[in-house]
């Protein structure tokens, strides 16, 4: 399917709305007390709600600038989006901040709002009280907020068509979630978009007759791109649910997936653990998921054992498993760079963990049983791009078989970040040693083999330890693996005299009340797999209660603002076996390496409390 005619997204959407009037566009399933109630959108009443946003947007001359979308739905969302697209404005999505004392979210919101500059804030009347809260603490004067659900609020005939927008206008401006720096503003063009959504395209083979159904957030780069956007550039529709519905009963998205007949859907590697500890063999009994062809896993680091823990216990429901998908994908490349082939298993190499250290990928000796391995998935090959595997001090073109940083050339990357002129140009303006220019460094470390990309880790947060490579998540992932009671986890180094490894570990139901004597058994545990698996010696572990660990909207660790909370001080455990030269770095530690992170849970407080379970 080629969709070249096209020279903007705003053309696609208006030709989507003249071929599909009456066609659902999206359907929002709303939390009821009786279950999930639907709201189905059509393309036509999407074009008309449209209009009459863009109408109001273009009396208050909004063409060209940032205008922020604070949702609590994804109906109201996404005609609000279409309306900046219709006007000529900046969308810029982001979370819409929780109740009253909830300070994570309004602290990421108000400092959007402060980056970003924007004099025009739109929301829907159910989140009013909450908007209104974060304007009045950000000290921005002047911003207006419009709640676009109100009643005689703009006229679809007053919308005049602006003037003929250029593909490298912006669609919308990417806040990423801020994993190991501030949430920055990535600028996506309509020339973005579009190419995006065609490598979508090409690496899951959808077609019109795809469904997609999904809980992520809509201002998540997968939950907009993939599961509100894709389907509209396909002509296709769209069924989601809120990701506190989803946390609460991992259930309802499975159920739904069913009932609506969804084909693509998906999202972080934690959901698929999650559906598997929390659905019942009584539910699944009640499932039929042969229609599900891709289950896509993206977002943070992709696990075999959750893939095949998934395609096991769900496989009595008509699961096949090659539906399970891989992937990767980063805001600053719009959304994906790399998948599978549909309807084939995905790859999964083990690799020597002494070599992987070294950052050499070298499949492990099936003969030697004693050898330490890694089992790496890979996320399929590069779609629309120039993918290199590159030194990132020596700016080199590495070898296939040497892992390095992933850099990107093409239509899809980014045009660079909001008003951060220098880290655009340090990002996405990156030249080999060669002289060859005009590359995405993503941060992320991986590794080229038979044409498959394996991501194995971030580059900001390896742990040297003399002179290895230890990569936090397979920490983590190792240390979780030892007790039905750990959760979360959140490994890092610190300098004490030499580098040291930190393991924060969430454990479920732990209280200063709590046995000393258990959880002094448990750090042990820790500790000894720490020195037998990753050969480090007196691993420093703090055992603190499920919620300590901080996530980003996608999922992943704040390993970098966990490592400031425990410098600063302010991260204490239930229970701590700490180095005394570690200990003296959190009494009292001026002037701290690492970046000033803003924090959010995942989800909020709804993941916490529910229980633990496209990038990385």
């Amino acid at each position: 399917m080629s969709l070249s005619r096209f020279v903007t997204f705003t053309e696609l959407v208006r030709a989507r709305a003249a071929e599909l009037a009456d066609a659902p566009a999206h359907i929002f399933l709303r939390d009821a007390p009786g279950g999930l109630l639907a709201e189905t959108l059509t393309y036509a009443e999407l074009d008309r709600e449209a209009r009459r946003i863009a109408s109001v947007l273009q009396a208050h001359r909004a063409e060209g600038e940032p205008v922020l979308l604070l949702y609590p739905s994804t109906t109201e969302f996404l005609k609000a989006f279409v309306g900046c697209l219709y006007a000529g404005a900046v969308a810029v999505p982001v979370p819409l901040p929780g109740s009253e004392g909830d300070d994570k979210r309004l602290n990421r919101t108000a400092a959007v709002l402060r980056d970003v500059g924007t004099r025009l804030v739109l929301t829907d009347t159910a989140g009013a009280p909450e908007v209104a809260l974060c304007l009045a603490g950000s000290y921005n004067a002047g911003v207006v907020c419009l709640a676009t659900d109100t009643p005689g609020l703009g006229d679809p005939e007053d919308w005049r068509e602006p003037a003929a927008a250029d593909p490298e206008d912006l669609v919308f401006l990417q806040y990423t979630s801020g994993s190991v720096s501030d949430p920055r503003g990535v600028m996506v063009s309509h020339r973005n978009l579009l190419a995006n959504q065609q490598a979508l395209q090409e690496a899951f083979r959808t077609t019109p007759e795809d469904r997609f159904g999904g809980w992520l957030p809509h201002y998540h780069d997968m939950g907009l791109i993939a599961h509100l956007l894709h389907p509209i550039w396909l002509g296709s529709c769209s069924v989601q649910m809120t990701p506190t519905a989803f946390v609460k009963r991992p259930f309802r998205w499975l159920r739904a997936i069913q009932d609506y007949g969804v084909t693509v859907g998906g999202g972080p590697n934690f959901c698929y653990d999650l559906c598997v500890r929390r659905v019942t063999d009584q539910q699944i009994a009640e499932l039929d998921l042969s229609r599900w062809r891709l289950a896509l896993n993206g977002a943070e680091p992709v696990r075999q054992t959750t893939l095949k823990a998934f395609a096991e216990r769900f496989a009595p429901a008509g699961l096949r498993p090659e539906a399970v998908y891989p992937c990767y994908g980063l805001a600053e490349a719009t959304l994906i760079v790399s998948g599978g082939v549909p309807g084939a298993a995905y790859a999964a190499t083990a690799v020597d963990a002494t070599e992987l250290e070294r950052d050499r990928f070298t499949p492990a000796d099936p003969d030697r049983i004693e050898q330490p391995f890694r089992t790496l998935v890979g996320c399929g090959r590069v779609r629309g791009f120039d993918l290199r595997i590159v030194d990132p001090v020596a700016h080199r073109e590495l070898p296939a078989g040497a892992i390095g940083e992933i850099w990107l050339r093409g239509d899809s990357v980014a045009q660079g970040y909001w008003q951060r002129h220098t880290e655009t140009a340090e990002t996405f303006g990156a030249t080999l040693s060669d002289g060859e220019t005009g590359f995405l460094r993503t941060g992320d470390l991986g590794v080229l083999a038979d044409g498959e990309l394996y991501v194995t880790g971030r580059l900001k947060e390896v742990v040297i330890l003399n002179g290895r490579n230890v990569y936090p998540q397979d920490v983590e992932w190792a240390v979780r693996g030892l007790h039905p009671g750990f959760g979360l986890g959140a490994a890092f180094p610190v300098q004490a005299g030499r580098e040291q490894l930190v393991v924060v570990q969430e454990v479920k139901g732990i209280s200063p009340d709590t046995d000393a004597t258990e959880l002094r058994r448990l750090a042990q545990r820790i500790q000894a797999m720490l020195g037998r698996d990753f050969t480090v010696p007196a691993g420093n572990v703090l055992l603190v209660p499920t919620g300590t660990v901080r996530r980003t909207t996608s999922g992943k660790v704040q390993r970098t603002l966990m490592r400031r909370l425990f410098l600063d001080g302010e991260l204490r455990g239930d229970y701590e076996v700490l180095d005394p030269t570690v200990r003296a770095l959190t009494r009292g530690c001026d002037d701290l390496p690492g970046d000033d992170l803003l924090s959010e849970n995942l989800l909020g407080e709804d993941l916490l409390s529910a229980g633990r379970g496209l990038r990385r």
